[in-house]
């Protein structure tokens, strides 16, 4: 199949409508559609509308119910021609179902959540975990290169959507460490610029502490990723892990630290809030 030039995104939250602009500055012809009404370029009412235009379907929805609907919906425009790639970080199970709902209209089907927050997005700079068929991938791989700088097979449908969750495991557990290293330095009457400097030069330092630590210490929690779907995916790592009876007393406590953080209303601002300091 030939480069497509006309590609639909579900989904036009943080990242989804990021990939959408990318895509048009790209040269493509993009048709959306998102669960909230919006007026924009390309609007469709509909996921089926969406698919009835385009043969290659992005999908940003924020959770597994809602990409089933959505797959549901698009079900009587979908043909062998199309191919639709989940980008929504969801359960295995829900994963697996859409997979089942595509074939059974002969779409294709790819599993490619990814990593990277806003400004990744904006920026094109976000990486896909792909679980599915390399030949489907290589279809669809100039369109995943527009909003990405690497394409990483992961393995089978599911896969990828299992690796995305444990990732987002160690992601949210760091930055519950972060906080509370933030709270004793502070505590202690140390500026916590200084826990920044000393942790830049320390062998655990990382990219996401460089991130997150800055949005702790200036109390900026303007969402990148919003702590909600951080405690979803923690929620989805603890139901994987349950599945094999394993036990993950360091997630079980961010976990609850988050589920607390969103009961009091914070689950839309980004997921560092919970190192928040003052009261």
């Amino acid at each position: 199949m030939s480069q497509p030039t006309s590609i639909g995104i579900l989904g036009l939250g943080i990242i989804g409508s990021r990939v959408a602009e990318n895509l048009r500055q790209a040269g493509h012809d993009v048709h959306v559609w998102s669960h909230t009404a919006r007026e924009v370029a390309g609007a469709q009412p509909s996921p089926q509308a969406v698919a009835s235009v385009a043969k290659v379907i992005q999908i940003f929805v924020r959770d597994g119910e809602a990409l089933i609907q959505a797959v549901r919906d698009m079900q009587p425009a979908l043909t062998a021609e199309h191919v639709v790639i989940n980008h929504a970080t969801v359960s295995k199970e829900a994963t697996l179902e859409a997979a089942a709902l595509c074939q059974q209209s002969g779409a294709a089907f790819l599993d490619a959540p990814f990593t990277g927050s806003k400004m990744a997005a904006q920026n094109a700079k976000l990486v896909y975990y792909v679980g599915g068929s390399a030949e489907v991938l290589e279809r669809v791989r100039p369109i995943l290169e527009v909003s990405s700088t690497k394409i990483l097979p992961l393995g089978e449908v599911g896969d990828a959507m299992v690796l995305k969750i444990v990732t987002n495991l160690v992601t949210a557990v760091t930055v519950k460490a972060v906080a509370e290293a933030a709270a004793i330095t502070h505590s202690q009457g140390i500026p916590l610029p200084h826990l920044l400097t000393a942790l830049e030069n320390n062998a655990n330092y990382s990219p996401l502490i460089g991130m997150k630590l800055p949005t702790i210490i200036k109390e900026d929690f303007e969402a990148h990723f919003s702590l909600r779907n951080m405690l979803k995916d923690a929620d989805f790592a603890r139901d994987l892990a349950a599945q094999a009876s394993l036990p993950t007393p360091a997630l079980d406590c961010t976990t609850e630290a988050m589920r607390s953080g969103v009961e009091a209303g914070q689950g839309d601002q980004d997921f560092s809030i919970i190192g928040k300091i003052s009261a």
